[in-house]
């Protein structure tokens, strides 16, 4: 079993660190992020409404997946992923809706990663977002389907984008390398064979870059490649993806030590229950949330060239090293 140092104090010095971060940040943003927020979510939210009534309109589409389905998508969440997708879509110029189904697409990927960690021979967690989890509610084999529609139905969905077929085919590609065996499914395997094992650094680097840390970078790009970034701004924002989707699961393992089930919407401290590799079982708690902080200032570093369109996404990365679920 891992241990791992946490102690009242040292939870009390990461939220003071917390703090200091927002209080020293040279891009804090003077934007409204609560609206910004609210705002995407709540288109991403209608798309993803209208998804689940159109396979509800289908007959071919049986009843009880789409219930499935729905319950899982519905459940709530951030939709970081779509977000920032379509952050970076504007911060590379673009300004159509065309980037909605895009990005709701990695939701459908996103939901369906979390209906399979939960299941029992992953993770085998009881609650989600707050509430049971899928295959508690209607049984492991409608959850696992449930799962493998709507990876399904993800590229589905961007195909069905009104964008140039080049443009279409490169975020494909993306989307297929962000979510496949090169990524977040690549993360999850090594995760899940070192599970109960001393893992070296290099492995905890892998794990989170790949399992978290892919379909983020992955959403960052596809965002860029949707609006035809150069070559430049390509750069940049893959560079802020790589960073922030490896500080989003930094953040995640303090969470899971310092976090209560209400703050998560999960089980609290299962990571060291379950003997997972995280960065605090490897380089301890403090550690953990400095190499976070850096890494988030490392991100907004990065799309510096991008100057005023940057705003929404250097708010969104103080965003996630403040948030307590």
């Amino acid at each position: 079993m891992l241990k791992l140092p946490s102690s009242p104090s040292i939870v009390k010095k990461n939220q003071i660190l917390y703090t200091k971060h927002l209080n020293n940040c040279n891009y804090r943003s003077t934007m409204n992020l609560d609206t910004y927020l609210k705002e995407k979510r709540k288109s991403v939210d209608t798309f993803l409404k209208d998804y689940i009534a159109s396979k509800k309109r289908d007959k071919d589409c049986p009843r009880k997946l789409t219930e499935v389905m729905e319950y899982a998508l519905m459940a709530g969440g951030k939709r970081v992923r779509p977000v920032l997708c379509i952050a970076s879509y504007e911060a590379a110029g673009g300004t159509s809706s065309c980037i909605l189904p895009i990005a709701t697409s990695l939701e459908l990927i996103h939901t369906y990663s979390l209906i399979h960690d939960d299941l029992p021979a992953m993770d085998d967690d009881d609650f989600r977002r707050g509430k049971p989890t899928a295959h508690k509610v209607y049984g492991e084999a409608m959850a696992i389907l449930a799962g493998d529609a709507l990876l399904t139905d993800a590229f589905k969905m961007v195909c069905e984008a009104e964008t140039a077929p080049a443009t279409a085919v490169r975020v494909l590609k993306e989307l297929s390398h962000a979510s496949g065996p090169c990524g977040m499914v690549g993360g999850q395997a090594v995760d899940i064979m070192l599970e109960g094992k001393k893992a070296g650094k290099k492995d905890v680097h892998y794990i989170h870059t790949h399992k978290t840390g892919a379909l983020i970078r992955g959403a960052v790009r596809m965002g860029a490649l949707m609006a035809k970034a150069n070559p430049v701004k390509l750069s940049a924002l893959t560079e802020y993806g790589e960073k922030m989707g490896l500080a989003f699961q930094i953040i995640d393992d303090v969470l899971d030590i310092t976090g209560t089930q209400e703050e998560l919407g999960k089980t609290a401290g299962a990571d060291i229950e379950k003997g997972k590799n995280t960065y605090p079982s490897v380089y301890g708690l403090e550690k953990s949330q400095k190499l976070a902080e850096t890494l988030l200032q490392e991100s907004m570093d990065a799309i510096q060239v991008l100057k005023k369109k940057a705003e929404p996404l250097n708010a969104i990365a103080n965003y996630i090293l403040s948030r307590r679920n």
